[in-house]
């Protein structure tokens, strides 16, 4: 069964948002960016370069799920993206929620340093990247969420998110 709600996951850098700003507009599906999700407070804490804690992405994880499940109570279907670092920040964010479906995007540790440091007006400081790469923990065979590289296209990636989890557009 085609999911309700794509969670577009991965570190800062690896297109998170655009893929999913893309795909949500292929979809015709509603759009959120976890960026808003964060309380001013994460967000000075990050510009700060300073990572942030469990207790500190706990709202922000929680947040995220009331959007979900706000989508799926009222039968809009969405994109959402989540750095879901952490298979406690996907069990959170699944649990009981069968109809979402996460898929992370990976790559390597040089395009996404290119990346951070050539985008303009986000408060990420790319010098937290590496926290997020040593907090990030791939994920198991039973978490059944498909890993898809960065070198391909937006579009490309795009596609195969499609194809991979048989998404249907709403009509318009």
């Amino acid at each position: 069964m085609p999911p309700q709600i794509i969670l577009i996951a991965g570190v800062s850098g690896s297109g998170k948002t655009t893929v999913g700003t893309l795909l949500a507009e292929r979809l015709n599906w509603d759009y959120a960016e976890a960026d808003t999700f964060h309380s001013p407070a994460n967000i000075a804490k990050m510009s700060e370069g300073h990572p942030l804690t469990d207790e500190d992405r706990l709202p922000w994880l929680n947040a995220i799920a009331a959007w979900m499940d706000d989508r799926l109570k009222t039968g809009r279907p969405g994109v959402v993206t989540c750095s879901a670092l952490k298979r406690s920040y996907r069990k959170l964010l699944t649990n009981g929620r069968p109809e979402v479906q996460i898929i992370l995007l990976t790559g390597d540790r040089e395009t996404l340093e290119s990346r951070l440091k050539s985008r303009t007006g986000h408060f990420f400081n790319p010098t937290l990247l590496d926290t997020q790469l040593a907090a990030l923990e791939p994920p198991t065979p039973t978490e059944n969420i498909p890993t898809l590289p960065i070198t391909k296209t937006p579009e490309e990636l795009a596609t195969q998110i499609i194809k991979r989890t048989a998404a249907k557009p709403r009509p318009t």
